[in-house]
């Protein structure tokens, strides 16, 4: 317990002192050829696993997730997608729209063991772009399960951007 209070210390510390830099004004760009991304994502919404990012010319991108892993006899993986629009670009920032789509599986012998497999989310998210080409964001989904269950729920993701 204790070792985890030291975590959430210094993680608020590093937060706050983040918080407080203020970026300069960034012109808002809009982006001339397509520029594709690999990497990590974890939300209920679309998805945990591997991750494939297509920005297209303009303000529109695509997000493809899936993951699989088996453990004590069973599967459990995941497909999702995700259709993102820009509201807002900067050369390091961007804020953007979010529609996600997801299938979830848990269980063996073909039965998913899950009440609500399929999920449908849509929020708002942000990209920061630290070390170029390294990008981190950050989305709240409202996410709709199958079961009839809605949650606001965070979504995280980490891209390496190839031109």
């Amino acid at each position: 317990m204790r070792y985890f209070l030291t975590i959430i210390t210094i993680f608020s510390i590093l937060t706050f002192s983040e918080a407080q830099v203020t970026e300069p004004n960034q012109p808002q760009t809009k982006i001339g050829t397509s520029i594709n991304g690999l990497g990590l994502s974890a939300g209920v919404a679309s998805g945990f696993g591997l991750s494939f990012r297509h920005h297209f010319p303009g303000d529109f991108s695509y997000q493809i997730v899936a993951g699989v892993i088996k453990a004590d006899r069973k599967v459990l993986y995941n497909i999702g997608c995700e259709v993102q629009y820009d509201f807002v670009r900067g050369e390091t920032t961007r804020f953007f729209g979010s529609f996600a789509l997801g299938y979830f599986f848990r269980g063996k012998s073909g039965k998913n063991d899950l009440e609500g497999p399929f999920r449908i989310g849509l929020g708002v998210g942000g990209e920061l772009m630290k070390l170029q080409p390294f990008c981190v964001s950050g989305e709240l989904l409202f996410t709709y399960f199958t079961d009839g269950t809605i949650l606001p729920l965070p979504q995280i993701g980490a891209h390496y951007y190839f031109f």
